[in-house]
């Protein structure tokens, strides 16, 4: 069953393998400037991810995928920030955003910042949505800083990626394929690596403009930075800290009757691997590959009004 699942979704396993004059009128201005001065938080800064800030009212930070551009949210940004403060994040490494960390760490140092990023922008308990890794991202800032978020919305996400090879894998038996898969990244040259996005991206997108999209996201991505990342995702396993956590978690996750996950697959993996998460809210999105705010944007713009709508 699950290599069927495997083979449903090309773009996921190739990504695991490869996979912001002078008059007292003056005089008054320059001390209203000067108090908004002392009062103004200090630009965040960071080398391991940026933050991009639209709109007023209660906070949503929005994290991409592995290779992902923050604009993978901008639709769903632009709809919100009527309503709400959405703070669209861009890790470094990837899309164009500078890496300087070698061979990493990556998981791990990304998501310190992230907390650091909610602690000093004093954000009030935001909800936290994630796609793919950052899904991935955002389960594991709930599990290390409850404070800090509100709720999490998991897309597309597993806290355990490499059970995507079956019930029986361990982070310590995937090491050697996450190995592979990060070697196979950096060893391509760049016609291949072109190949090889443009090839898995029909796997894990049925719109095309997303397709296009991903392609260049990843040409433009750091090939260490997705290397290390990718090593990491596939043996970084949260399972162990879900049945301890409080922060209410949605995960939705996509099926694809014509060409990507089947449903009872997807409902079998999804709910198999969140099973010892008290009080998960299981969401199946049909007609849907891996980014499924773009495949299906009105449904997921359904889901994120309703998530929101939750008292915290």
């Amino acid at each position: 069953m699950f290599n069927a699942f495997f083979k449903a979704r090309p773009r996921l396993r190739a990504a695991l393998f490869g996979l912001a004059v002078c008059s007292p009128a003056f005089v008054v201005g320059i001390g209203q400037a000067m108090a908004q001065e002392v009062h103004a938080p200090a630009a965040f800064v960071s080398d391991r991810l940026s933050v991009e800030v639209v709109g007023s009212g209660p906070d949503v930070v929005l994290i991409p995928g592995f290779g992902s551009s923050r604009e993978v949210w901008r639709a769903e940004a632009e709809r919100l920030k009527a309503t709400h403060r959405v703070h669209l994040v861009q890790l470094a490494g990837f899309a164009g955003e500078p890496w300087v960390h070698g061979d990493g760490p990556f998981v791990q140092p990304m998501a310190d910042e992230l907390a650091r990023y909610v602690r000093e922008r004093r954000l009030a308990r935001p909800t936290v949505v994630g796609h793919s890794m950052g899904g991935m991202t955002a389960v594991l800032l709930a599990q290390q800083h409850p404070e800090l978020v509100g709720r999490v919305m998991s897309v597309d996400s597993l806290p355990f990626f490499s059970a995507l090879f079956g019930p029986q894998v361990t982070a310590e038996t995937a090491r050697p394929f996450a190995d592979q898969a990060a070697a196979g990244m950096l060893a391509a040259d760049d016609a291949g690596f072109r190949a090889s996005q443009a090839q898995g991206a029909v796997g894990l997108a049925r719109d095309p403009a997303t397709r296009a999209a991903m392609v260049e996201w990843s040409m433009h991505s750091d090939r260490q930075a997705m290397a290390t990342a990718i090593r990491e995702v596939m043996t970084t396993d949260l399972r162990p800290g879900l049945a301890a956590m409080t922060t209410p978690v949605w995960a939705v996750y996509a099926s694809d009757a014509d060409g990507g996950a089947p449903a009872a697959m997807a409902d079998a993996l999804w709910g198999r691997e969140y099973a010892a998460l008290p009080g998960v809210r299981l969401i199946r999105v049909d007609g849907s590959r891996h980014f499924i705010m773009a495949d299906q944007p009105g449904r997921f713009a359904e889901l994120m009004d309703q998530l929101l709508a939750e008292p915290l």
